[in-house]
């Protein structure tokens, strides 16, 4: 599951290891190939070993030399992926964190099904006003965002009438760490948990809590996610932004989604565990 800059450069080798296996395959040296096509023979090397990302028609190309149109659409949307899944924060941010939160408006209105797993901060759309204050005046401080916080603590708390119409249905699942990890002070985080019960019983609103010390397998997600229907997922890291939007890859999350839904608990379950990191603030 790609988490890190560095998992970006491997997702253009990946793609550039299946383009060199599709050539392999139908037999072709890389300089046939790029005489076929009236490349520079360097061209195919640098595809291959994901030094330059392939082009639609240099995609097209591959696939057409090597008897294998078919998986074209498919690369070309992993290509895709790959140029688009990685944007930095602070090149975000650089128009101010209100254009952050109204660029995401388009996402939100045409999604239905929205599957949330958070294991540092309580999801966006069940934050209090101050809790979200608290949260982006961090993200401010960290990155060096001096302006537009009260702007954009107002574009998200608009942003949450969404939980009350139309049609659109939100499963929200969060590690129980993050009821007790203090955001702000001890008013706000009281008033943010007694808020996250308030929302929870909403009927578009599934909220699961994993509970410390549950056991687990390999492979669980240290970074929080978003699945919006089953077209995209959006991956918070400490540096940057990633979005994915390969079929195979968002099957990974939301496998992992599921996963982490099954050792969650909900309901009353949930809401003593709520109930107890109110009651253990200082």
């Amino acid at each position: 599951m790609s988490s890190s800059p560095s998992s970006v450069a491997e997702a253009r080798r990946a793609l550039g290891r299946r383009l060199r296996e599709l050539r392999k395959e139908a037999g072709l040296t890389a300089r046939a190939l790029a005489g076929l096509e009236g490349w520079h023979e360097s061209k195919c090397s640098r595809i291959e070993h994901g030094r330059t990302l392939p082009s639609d028609a240099g995609i097209r190309a591959y696939t057409l030399h090597c008897g294998a149109p078919d998986q074209s659409a498919d690369l070309i949307a992993t290509a895709r992926a790959v140029e688009g899944m990685y944007v930095q924060w602070r090149r975000m941010e650089r128009a101010g964190l209100k254009r952050v939160q109204e660029s995401v408006a388009p996402l939100f209105e045409r999604t239905r099904r929205f599957r949330v797993y958070q294991s540092w901060v309580i999801p966006g759309l069940l934050q209090s006003e101050a809790y979200t204050r608290a949260v982006l005046g961090t993200v401010a401080h960290l990155r060096e965002v001096s302006d537009g916080i009260d702007e954009a603590v107002a574009v998200r708390m608009d942003r949450q009438r969404i939980l009350h119409s139309g049609d659109h249905r939100f499963a929200m699942l969060v590690e129980e760490w993050v009821l007790r990890t203090v955001i702000g002070d001890s008013d706000t985080m009281a008033a943010a948990l007694g808020h996250l019960i308030s929302v929870a019983s909403l009927p578009s609103v599934s909220l699961g809590v994993i509970p410390l010390g549950t056991p687990r397998g390999g492979g669980w997600p240290v970074e929080s996610f978003t699945i919006y229907d089953d077209a995209q997922v959006n991956v918070e890291l400490v540096s940057a932004h990633l979005t994915v939007t390969q079929p195979g890859e968002i099957t990974e999350y939301v496998k992992a989604f599921s996963e982490l839904s099954a050792i969650a608990v909900y309901g009353a379950q949930a809401r003593t565990l709520i109930t107890a990191a109110i009651d253990a603030l200082p």
